[in-house]
């Protein structure tokens, strides 16, 4: 109870560090063995996988969607039941996020291993890629149950109270997926399947991690009797408010999958290796705004819920500044160093050439995308998820979508306006969240 407490105590400042600093951690050592597994795959099996890698990859987003629409909408949840007090419900969240969880990746599991050739050929696949794309989707949606219940419990870890202990779970997946790595691929010559199976068997050991803590019976928000039957009031307001990110992350993949075969138009195989290379760099620094978020995120929603606005607003404004600055470093890396990072994922020269230019393009915006995410972060940590799941699509939707499929006849070569439609959707993005936070100054209690 005295860590709950604390979210409307302590100096936010503090709060804000405590919080996110694990979390920081916790999603950096996410990135990084994602990253880890495209060197290894992309130095291991050639360019042909890295680059069926990149084609897996919105499906596995897509998958890990269904667990953020439960897991960010209960984490949201149990911390205003938090601030208001409201503990038996609090403790229903966390039953109701297992029970939920579990009906959704199994119905995602079954979907996607009947259609999964299908389903990889629309994101991108070539007759050259499928083989790579299909051994590395087919492991890791048969351990996709185990995604689900990890990415939920760290989030309600979070949520109650214990941002340590989340990210020392995500550590442990991360340590033992990269010792994992390099013992099924290279030493049992499992090429992409060994790197989804040690994805799968890392988080089914923080998954272990992870119980743990809530079967403490010391622990506030706890495993017990009476909290597994699924609560049409919880369930209903958790997948509300869970909608933004949930819609964010498969708006997101369907970009992904339309750049993707754009990209396979006009520019083959390479063009979506080169695409990966560049995403993956901005993906350890998005990342590291997501745990900045995931600090905030208990933060502003106990004191919402609490009535303490000026220190919600504190907790939203100071994560806005880190955010910006955390771009600021992507964004000198991308725009100085663009071959080196390449070098880092392959030594394929063509590769390398290709992917310079499209990195500087990408990344020339990357100062302003910190405040739309933390923007709309805002909006989920308080409950206000029509204008949450707003801003989680006007990139995407609204802008990305049409101008990936627009720019492209505006240019000479074709597949330049298919990089300059990600840094254009970026500042129309950024602008929207500007308005979107004027118009909702009164709610908001910045008046």
């Amino acid at each position: 109870m005295n860590r709950t407490a604390e979210l409307g105590t302590l100096p936010v400042h503090q709060l804000l560090w405590k919080y996110a600093l694990p979390a920081i951690i916790a999603m950096t050592a996410s990135s990084l063995y994602n990253i880890v597994d495209s060197i290894y795959i992309g130095h291991g099996c050639g360019a042909l996988a890295l680059g069926a890698l990149t084609v897996a990859k919105p499906f596995m987003d897509i998958c890990a969607a269904f667990g953020s629409l439960v897991g960010v909408g209960a984490s949201s949840l149990l911390a205003i039941y938090l601030g208001e007090k409201d503990y038996e419900r609090a403790n229903r969240v966390l039953g109701n996020v297992i029970v939920m969880n579990i009906i959704l990746s199994a119905i995602v599991m079954a979907v996607g291993l009947i259609w999964l050739d299908p389903i990889l050929m629309a994101f991108g696949a070539s007759e050259d890629t499928l083989l790579y794309a299909h051994e590395y989707m087919e492991i890791i949606l048969y351990g996709n149950i185990l995604t689900h219940i990890y990415f939920g419990l760290n989030s309600m870890l979070r949520s109650a109270g214990h941002p340590r202990f989340s990210m020392t779970a995500t550590i442990v997946a991360v340590t033992v997926n990269i010792i994992l790595d390099p013992i099924f691929i290279f030493g049992l010559d499992m090429g992409v399947r060994g790197a989804a199976l040690a994805t799968v068997i890392s988080q089914a050991v923080a998954v272990v991690w992870q119980f743990t803590k809530f079967m403490d019976k010391n622990e506030l928000v706890r495993f017990h009797r009476g909290i597994w039957r699924l609560n049409r009031h919880i369930t209903t307001r958790a997948l509300a408010i869970g909608m933004a990110p949930f819609l964010y992350n498969i708006a997101h993949c369907f970009v992904v999958i339309i750049i993707n075969n754009q990209l396979k138009n006009f520019g083959g195989d390479l063009a979506i290796a080169s695409y990966g290379v560049i995403n993956r760099l901005t993906f350890v620094f998005a990342m590291i705004v997501m745990g900045l978020n995931q600090g905030m995120q208990p933060i502003a929603g106990y004191n919402y819920g609490a009535r303490h606005y000026d220190r919600m607003l504190r907790s939203f404004y100071l994560t806005c500044l880190y955010a910006t600055g955390v771009m600021a470093v992507v964004f000198v890396l991308g725009e100085c160093f663009p071959r080196a990072v390449t070098e880092v994922f392959t030594h394929d020269e063509a590769l390398i050439a290709m992917t310079v230019r499209p990195m500087r393009i990408i990344c020339s915006t990357m100062l302003i995308i910190g405040f739309q995410m933390v923007t709309g972060n805002l909006f989920t940590s308080i409950g206000q998820a029509g204008k949450s799941i707003f801003l989680s699509l006007t990139r995407q939707v609204l802008y990305l979508i049409p101008l990936t499929l627009w720019l492209p006849t505006l240019f000479a070569d074709p597949v330049n306006g298919v990089w300059w439609s990600i840094p254009i959707s970026d500042f129309l993005a950024a602008l929207t969240a500007v308005v979107v936070l004027l118009a909702s100054r009164r709610k908001l209690h910045l008046e």
